[in-house]
């Protein structure tokens, strides 16, 4: 659930964000083409000839990577320099999709005074639910994005509706940034264990026409 636990999505260094790759790209000087579905990298500013070869190839549909290394020597620099450029974007993509899913879930963003940005964590914040049928209407979710664009939130006690909404945030963030989430669940206060239902999940049936 998304009360009483934290959780982190767990990043995968083969799954790219197609927009923020591009991005990545751009500012690098890299040079990128688009054809089926495919992001092919083929000039990274690297001195080999890559005899008609790709540096990197992206799926497009999928955001999953792979990566060419028999031509590229310095192939673990060169992916380096990739991944910098690309976690500093990924975190403010992080964030974007992060505050718009829950804001879509009827969330509102709250700052997060007491925060000091690190070199491992840059963004810390708030999404405040506000229920409709409980005694304690207002709750919380705290976030933390770390550089590369992880996600780390953690939370108390959330209203049933609020909960729900929240976790349908969290499954539509899981798609756009292809991460997993894994959550760690905390001690529930007893005071709170006789309100606390499991979520519903709304099963659709596809029929044959």
């Amino acid at each position: 659930m998304s009360r009483f636990e934290s959780s982190r999505f767990v990043r995968n260094s083969n799954v790219m964000n197609a927009d923020v790759l591009k991005s990545a790209c751009d500012t690098l000087g890299w040079k990128y083409s688009i054809k089926d579905n495919l992001l092919t990298i083929s000039d990274a500013n690297q001195k080999q000839n890559m005899y008609g070869e790709y540096v990197l190839q992206l799926n497009v549909t999928t955001n999953q990577v792979s990566y060419n290394t028999y031509y590229t020597p310095n192939a673990a620099q060169k992916l380096a320099e990739l991944q910098t450029a690309f976690y500093k974007l990924n975190a403010e993509y992080a964030r974007k999709s992060l505050i718009q899913s829950f804001k879509r879930k009827g969330f509102t963003y709250l700052s997060n005074d007491k925060f000091n940005p690190t070199e491992e964590e840059v963004y810390s914040f708030f999404m405040v639910g506000r229920s409709k049928d409980e005694d304690e209407p207002i709750a919380q979710i705290k976030f933390i994005i770390l550089k590369d664009g992880t996600i780390v939130t953690d939370s108390d006690y959330l209203p049933n509706d609020v909960n729900e909404r929240a976790h349908d945030a969290m499954d539509e963030l899981e798609i756009l940034l292809g991460n997993e989430r894994v959550m760690t669940k905390k001690e529930v206060p007893t005071i709170y264990l006789h309100k606390m239902k499991p979520r519903t999940i709304n099963i659709i049936e596809q029929k044959n026409i």
